[in-house]
């Protein structure tokens, strides 16, 4: 007889489901106080956006189809760097020390590859992203990220080409890596986003939502090293590592009824042992770390960096900590004036893009876009192409985001980008309300020496 896992209970989901009914009935829609672009320059930016919805989805889905894990996404950035050269647009590929980074840049004089220029006056950045998962490929939906970005911006070159004026700079930044590896942190510390006074990208989910929370994450290995012996002659005279990670995993499990209910820590053991008749003398866990806030994720990698420690001393091993083998990513900061501008051009494609806490805020997940934001004004807004109970990082999503749903979501989203960047240019007292919102949270933080 074959045993099967109990299935999870669904009774959570269905209460947070219900939850979200009741609040999106009772939401009222956002709305910008800014007046954004003139509207004959809006019109063409739609017009263009329309004109070229081929181009749009046939980039979602051939980016789709051929999945390329991090820093391997040499195909998807050749059909980006392909399509714009169709249109006259030169593209830079391979930038800041990533082969699979691009940068294009566009101004009311045309386009250009997208080098540093002090001199182009205000710059707000399309960002976009197409790396894919291991095993289930775009189960995130980066080809509709990509696809939604590089729409935005040939939708804008069309558009002043047919005379829509254009008071600043639009970068295309094409970011590998997001998955699990923090590309944009890396380009980010290369100087990639140096000159950029605003950043803008969009996220496929199971809803439409202008503000929805990422959390801060960090990676966390600890390594313990004992004192082989033979686990039956003479046990007594070994120091069992896989012991100290037997208990570190039971000390963390402790730990969660003491911490905020929007932190997580979910790890695995990586290594322990090599046969059960010797004691191991060295044995690895490695944990995720997350948290909704920058300074609640640093209280929290203490404790932890403390519970690594103190194993160590009840099981007479050493702890070797490791953290961040990659660059972490801290918390998502979402720009409220420029959430509105994005709500209010979602309207204008039929979608009601709900505020932060309509659709429940415990489901969370990490991005890297969350250090761009913490650097400068940013938005990650969410853009429905699967029912609400689809997970993202599942086969169902990918299905989702490479089908139909898909391509109309990277189609608005052409159109909310767009719009919403050349609001930011063309608009002065929102860009002065895009900088005080951000300074009001915080400001800029030096990221990579956040944690020091």
């Amino acid at each position: 007889m074959t045993e099967r896992p109990a299935p999870p209970s669904t009774a959570y989901l269905e209460q947070l489901r219900a939850q979200t009914v009741r609040r999106q009935a009772a939401f009222v829609p956002l709305a910008s106080p800014h007046r954004g672009a003139d509207e004959r320059d809006a019109a063409k930016v739609r017009a263009a956006a329309e004109a070229q919805q081929d181009d749009v989805v046939g980039l979602a889905r051939v980016i789709h189809a051929h999945p390329e894990e991090a820093f391997r996404e040499h195909r998807a950035v050749a059909e980006i760097a392909d399509l714009l050269a169709r249109h006259g647009i030169a593209a830079t590929v391979g930038s800041h020390g990533l082969a699979t980074a691009l940068r294009a840049g566009l101004t009311s004089a045309g386009p250009d590859a997208g080098a540093p220029d002090p001199a182009a006056g205000p710059t707000v950045a399309i960002v976009a992203e197409y790396d894919a998962l291991p095993g289930i490929g775009h189960a995130c939906g980066h080809n509709v990220i990509a696809a939604a970005a590089v729409g935005a911006f040939l939708a804008l070159h069309r558009a002043v080409a047919e005379g829509a004026v254009l008071p600043g700079r639009v970068l295309l930044l094409g970011t590998p890596a997001e998955e699990g590896n923090s590309g944009k942190e890396i380009l980010a510390r290369a100087g990639f986003f140096d000159g950029v006074d605003a950043a803008i990208m969009v996220h496929p989910f199971g809803y439409d939502v202008a503000d929805h929370p990422f959390l801060g994450r960090r990676r966390l290995r600890v390594t313990y090293h004992g004192v082989a012996a033979h686990a039956s002659a003479s046990p007594f005279m070994g120091r069992n590592a896989l012991d100290a990670v037997a208990l570190n995993y039971q000390a963390v499990g402790f730990l969660r009824q003491h911490i905020p209910p929007s932190d997580r820590v979910h790890g695995i053991v990586l290594e322990g042992g090599e046969r059960p008749s010797v004691v191991p003398e060295r044995a690895t866990v490695e944990y995720y770390v997350r948290s909704a806030h920058a300074a609640t994720l640093r209280d929290l990698s203490e404790r932890l960096t403390d519970i690594a420690h103190g194993v160590a001393l009840a099981t007479g091993t050493t702890a070797e900590v490791t953290w961040d083998p990659v660059p972490f990513s801290l918390p998502l900061r979402t720009n409220a004036p420029l959430a509105e501008r994005w709500a209010q051009h979602q309207a204008g494609q039929g979608r009601t893009a709900l505020a932060g806490g309509v659709v429940p805020e415990i489901l969370a997940a990490s991005t890297d876009f969350g250090n761009v934001s913490q650097r400068l004004p940013g938005i990650h807004p969410m853009i429905a192409v699967s029912a609400p109970d689809v997970a993202l990082h599942t086969r169902e999503f990918a299905q989702a985001a490479g089908g139909p749903a898909g391509d109309r979501a990277a189609l608005d989203a052409a159109v909310g980008l767009a719009l919403t960047a050349l609001d930011y240019l063309a608009d002065p007292e929102l860009r002065a309300a895009v900088r005080q919102d951000f300074e009001d949270a915080g400001g800029p933080v030096d990221v990579p020496g956040y944690f020091e």
